[in-house]
């Protein structure tokens, strides 16, 4: 279903026919998108403000667990090395739930039918799931996709990604524009809020499989920096002067 904020875009703020077909690719293509969930549970979680989530988000099965983050290096270099800084300089988990990044740690080999997860999912009201592969193997033109996922982006609604197997990047931008990385890994499950600029990529093993989580149905629309006239970019900017 069309958002009235994208049909208010201009050309700057389409969804690339490449995301688009991607999508398409996911859906009819066995090997890449795999064990599809459909879920039952409802919720009112969509379109939250990250300062909301900061006040309301009390969930016992909030993970206390330090999540792997750093501000990352400007090298070229290849986007599955570390690019750490030499010496690093850590983020907390702290500082990311300032940026609306929030991260839970569960048992994935329990994904199917693990209760931690359902009562994640009721209290977020993700409703819908699937489950992607992401390696060279299975996913066409793996090079090419690798580099449509690492340009920098927003989306109009949270991405919501909880890593099943292998281990992935998530980088995303900090309130000084800085690019923080975040190693993901097994049992990681990682929420990044509408109108923030990231970008992912795997690591050098080149193999991850996460399910994709969402609020109602399935929505995975991309638009490419620059994107600061969207009305959810402007909340999410609002929300960071507010926290």
């Amino acid at each position: 279903m069309e958002n009235s904020e994208e049909k208010e875009g201009g050309q700057g703020e389409r969804a690339t026919g490449e995301i688009k077909a991607l999508d398409k690719e996911l859906a009819s293509h066995p090997s890449l998108l795999s064990d599809g969930l459909k879920g039952t549970v409802a919720g009112q979680h969509h379109g939250r403000s990250h300062k909301d989530q900061l006040n309301n988000n009390t969930s016992t099965t909030t993970s206390t667990m330090t999540l792997d983050a750093w501000y990352m290096d400007e090298s070229d270099a290849d986007p599955r090395l570390p690019h750490r800084l030499e010496p690093t300089q850590p983020v907390s988990p702290d500082q990311l739930r300032q940026i609306g990044v929030f991260h839970w740690k569960l048992n994935a080999d329990l994904y199917e039918d693990d209760p931690e997860l359902d009562q994640i999912r009721r209290e977020q009201g993700y409703s819908y799931s699937d489950v992607i592969t992401v390696k060279p193997d299975t996913l066409p033109n793996y090079e090419e996709k690798l580099k449509m996922f690492f340009a920098e982006h927003l989306h109009l609604d949270d991405e919501i990604r909880y890593i099943l197997d292998g281990h992935a990047y998530f980088d995303v931008r900090s309130e000084c524009d800085r690019w923080i990385r975040i190693a993901l890994r097994k049992g990681d499950l990682i929420t990044l809020p509408a109108g923030i600029y990231h970008r992912f990529t795997v690591d050098e093993t080149n193999y991850t499989k996460a399910m994709r989580l969402f609020v109602g149905e399935p929505v995975w629309k991309a638009y490419n920096r620059p994107a600061d006239n969207f009305e959810k970019r402007q909340k999410y900017l609002a929300s960071l002067q507010s926290a």
